[in-house]
């Protein structure tokens, strides 16, 4: 849950849908408007601390404020 709440504290105001979704055998993507940024099963470990967010601001950041600032 740390990925989604890395990206709720960080983008809540630009974030309309945010949707956990439940998988067998430790599944664990990360997609938005349909493009995959993280998948386990892929790259064949879990996401580093924040690494979720870093690839979400790198996709889609790009001139979004940080929440709060």
């Amino acid at each position: 849950m740390s990925a989604a709440n890395d990206l709720l504290s960080t983008y809540q105001h630009v974030i309309d849908d945010l949707t956990l979704v439940t998988g067998d055998k430790g599944v664990f993507d990360v997609t938005v408007d349909g493009e995959t940024i993280f998948s386990k099963n892929e790259i064949g470990r879990h996401a580093n601390e924040g690494e979720v967010l870093d690839l979400f601001a790198a996709a889609y950041g790009e001139g979004v404020p940080v929440y709060g600032t």
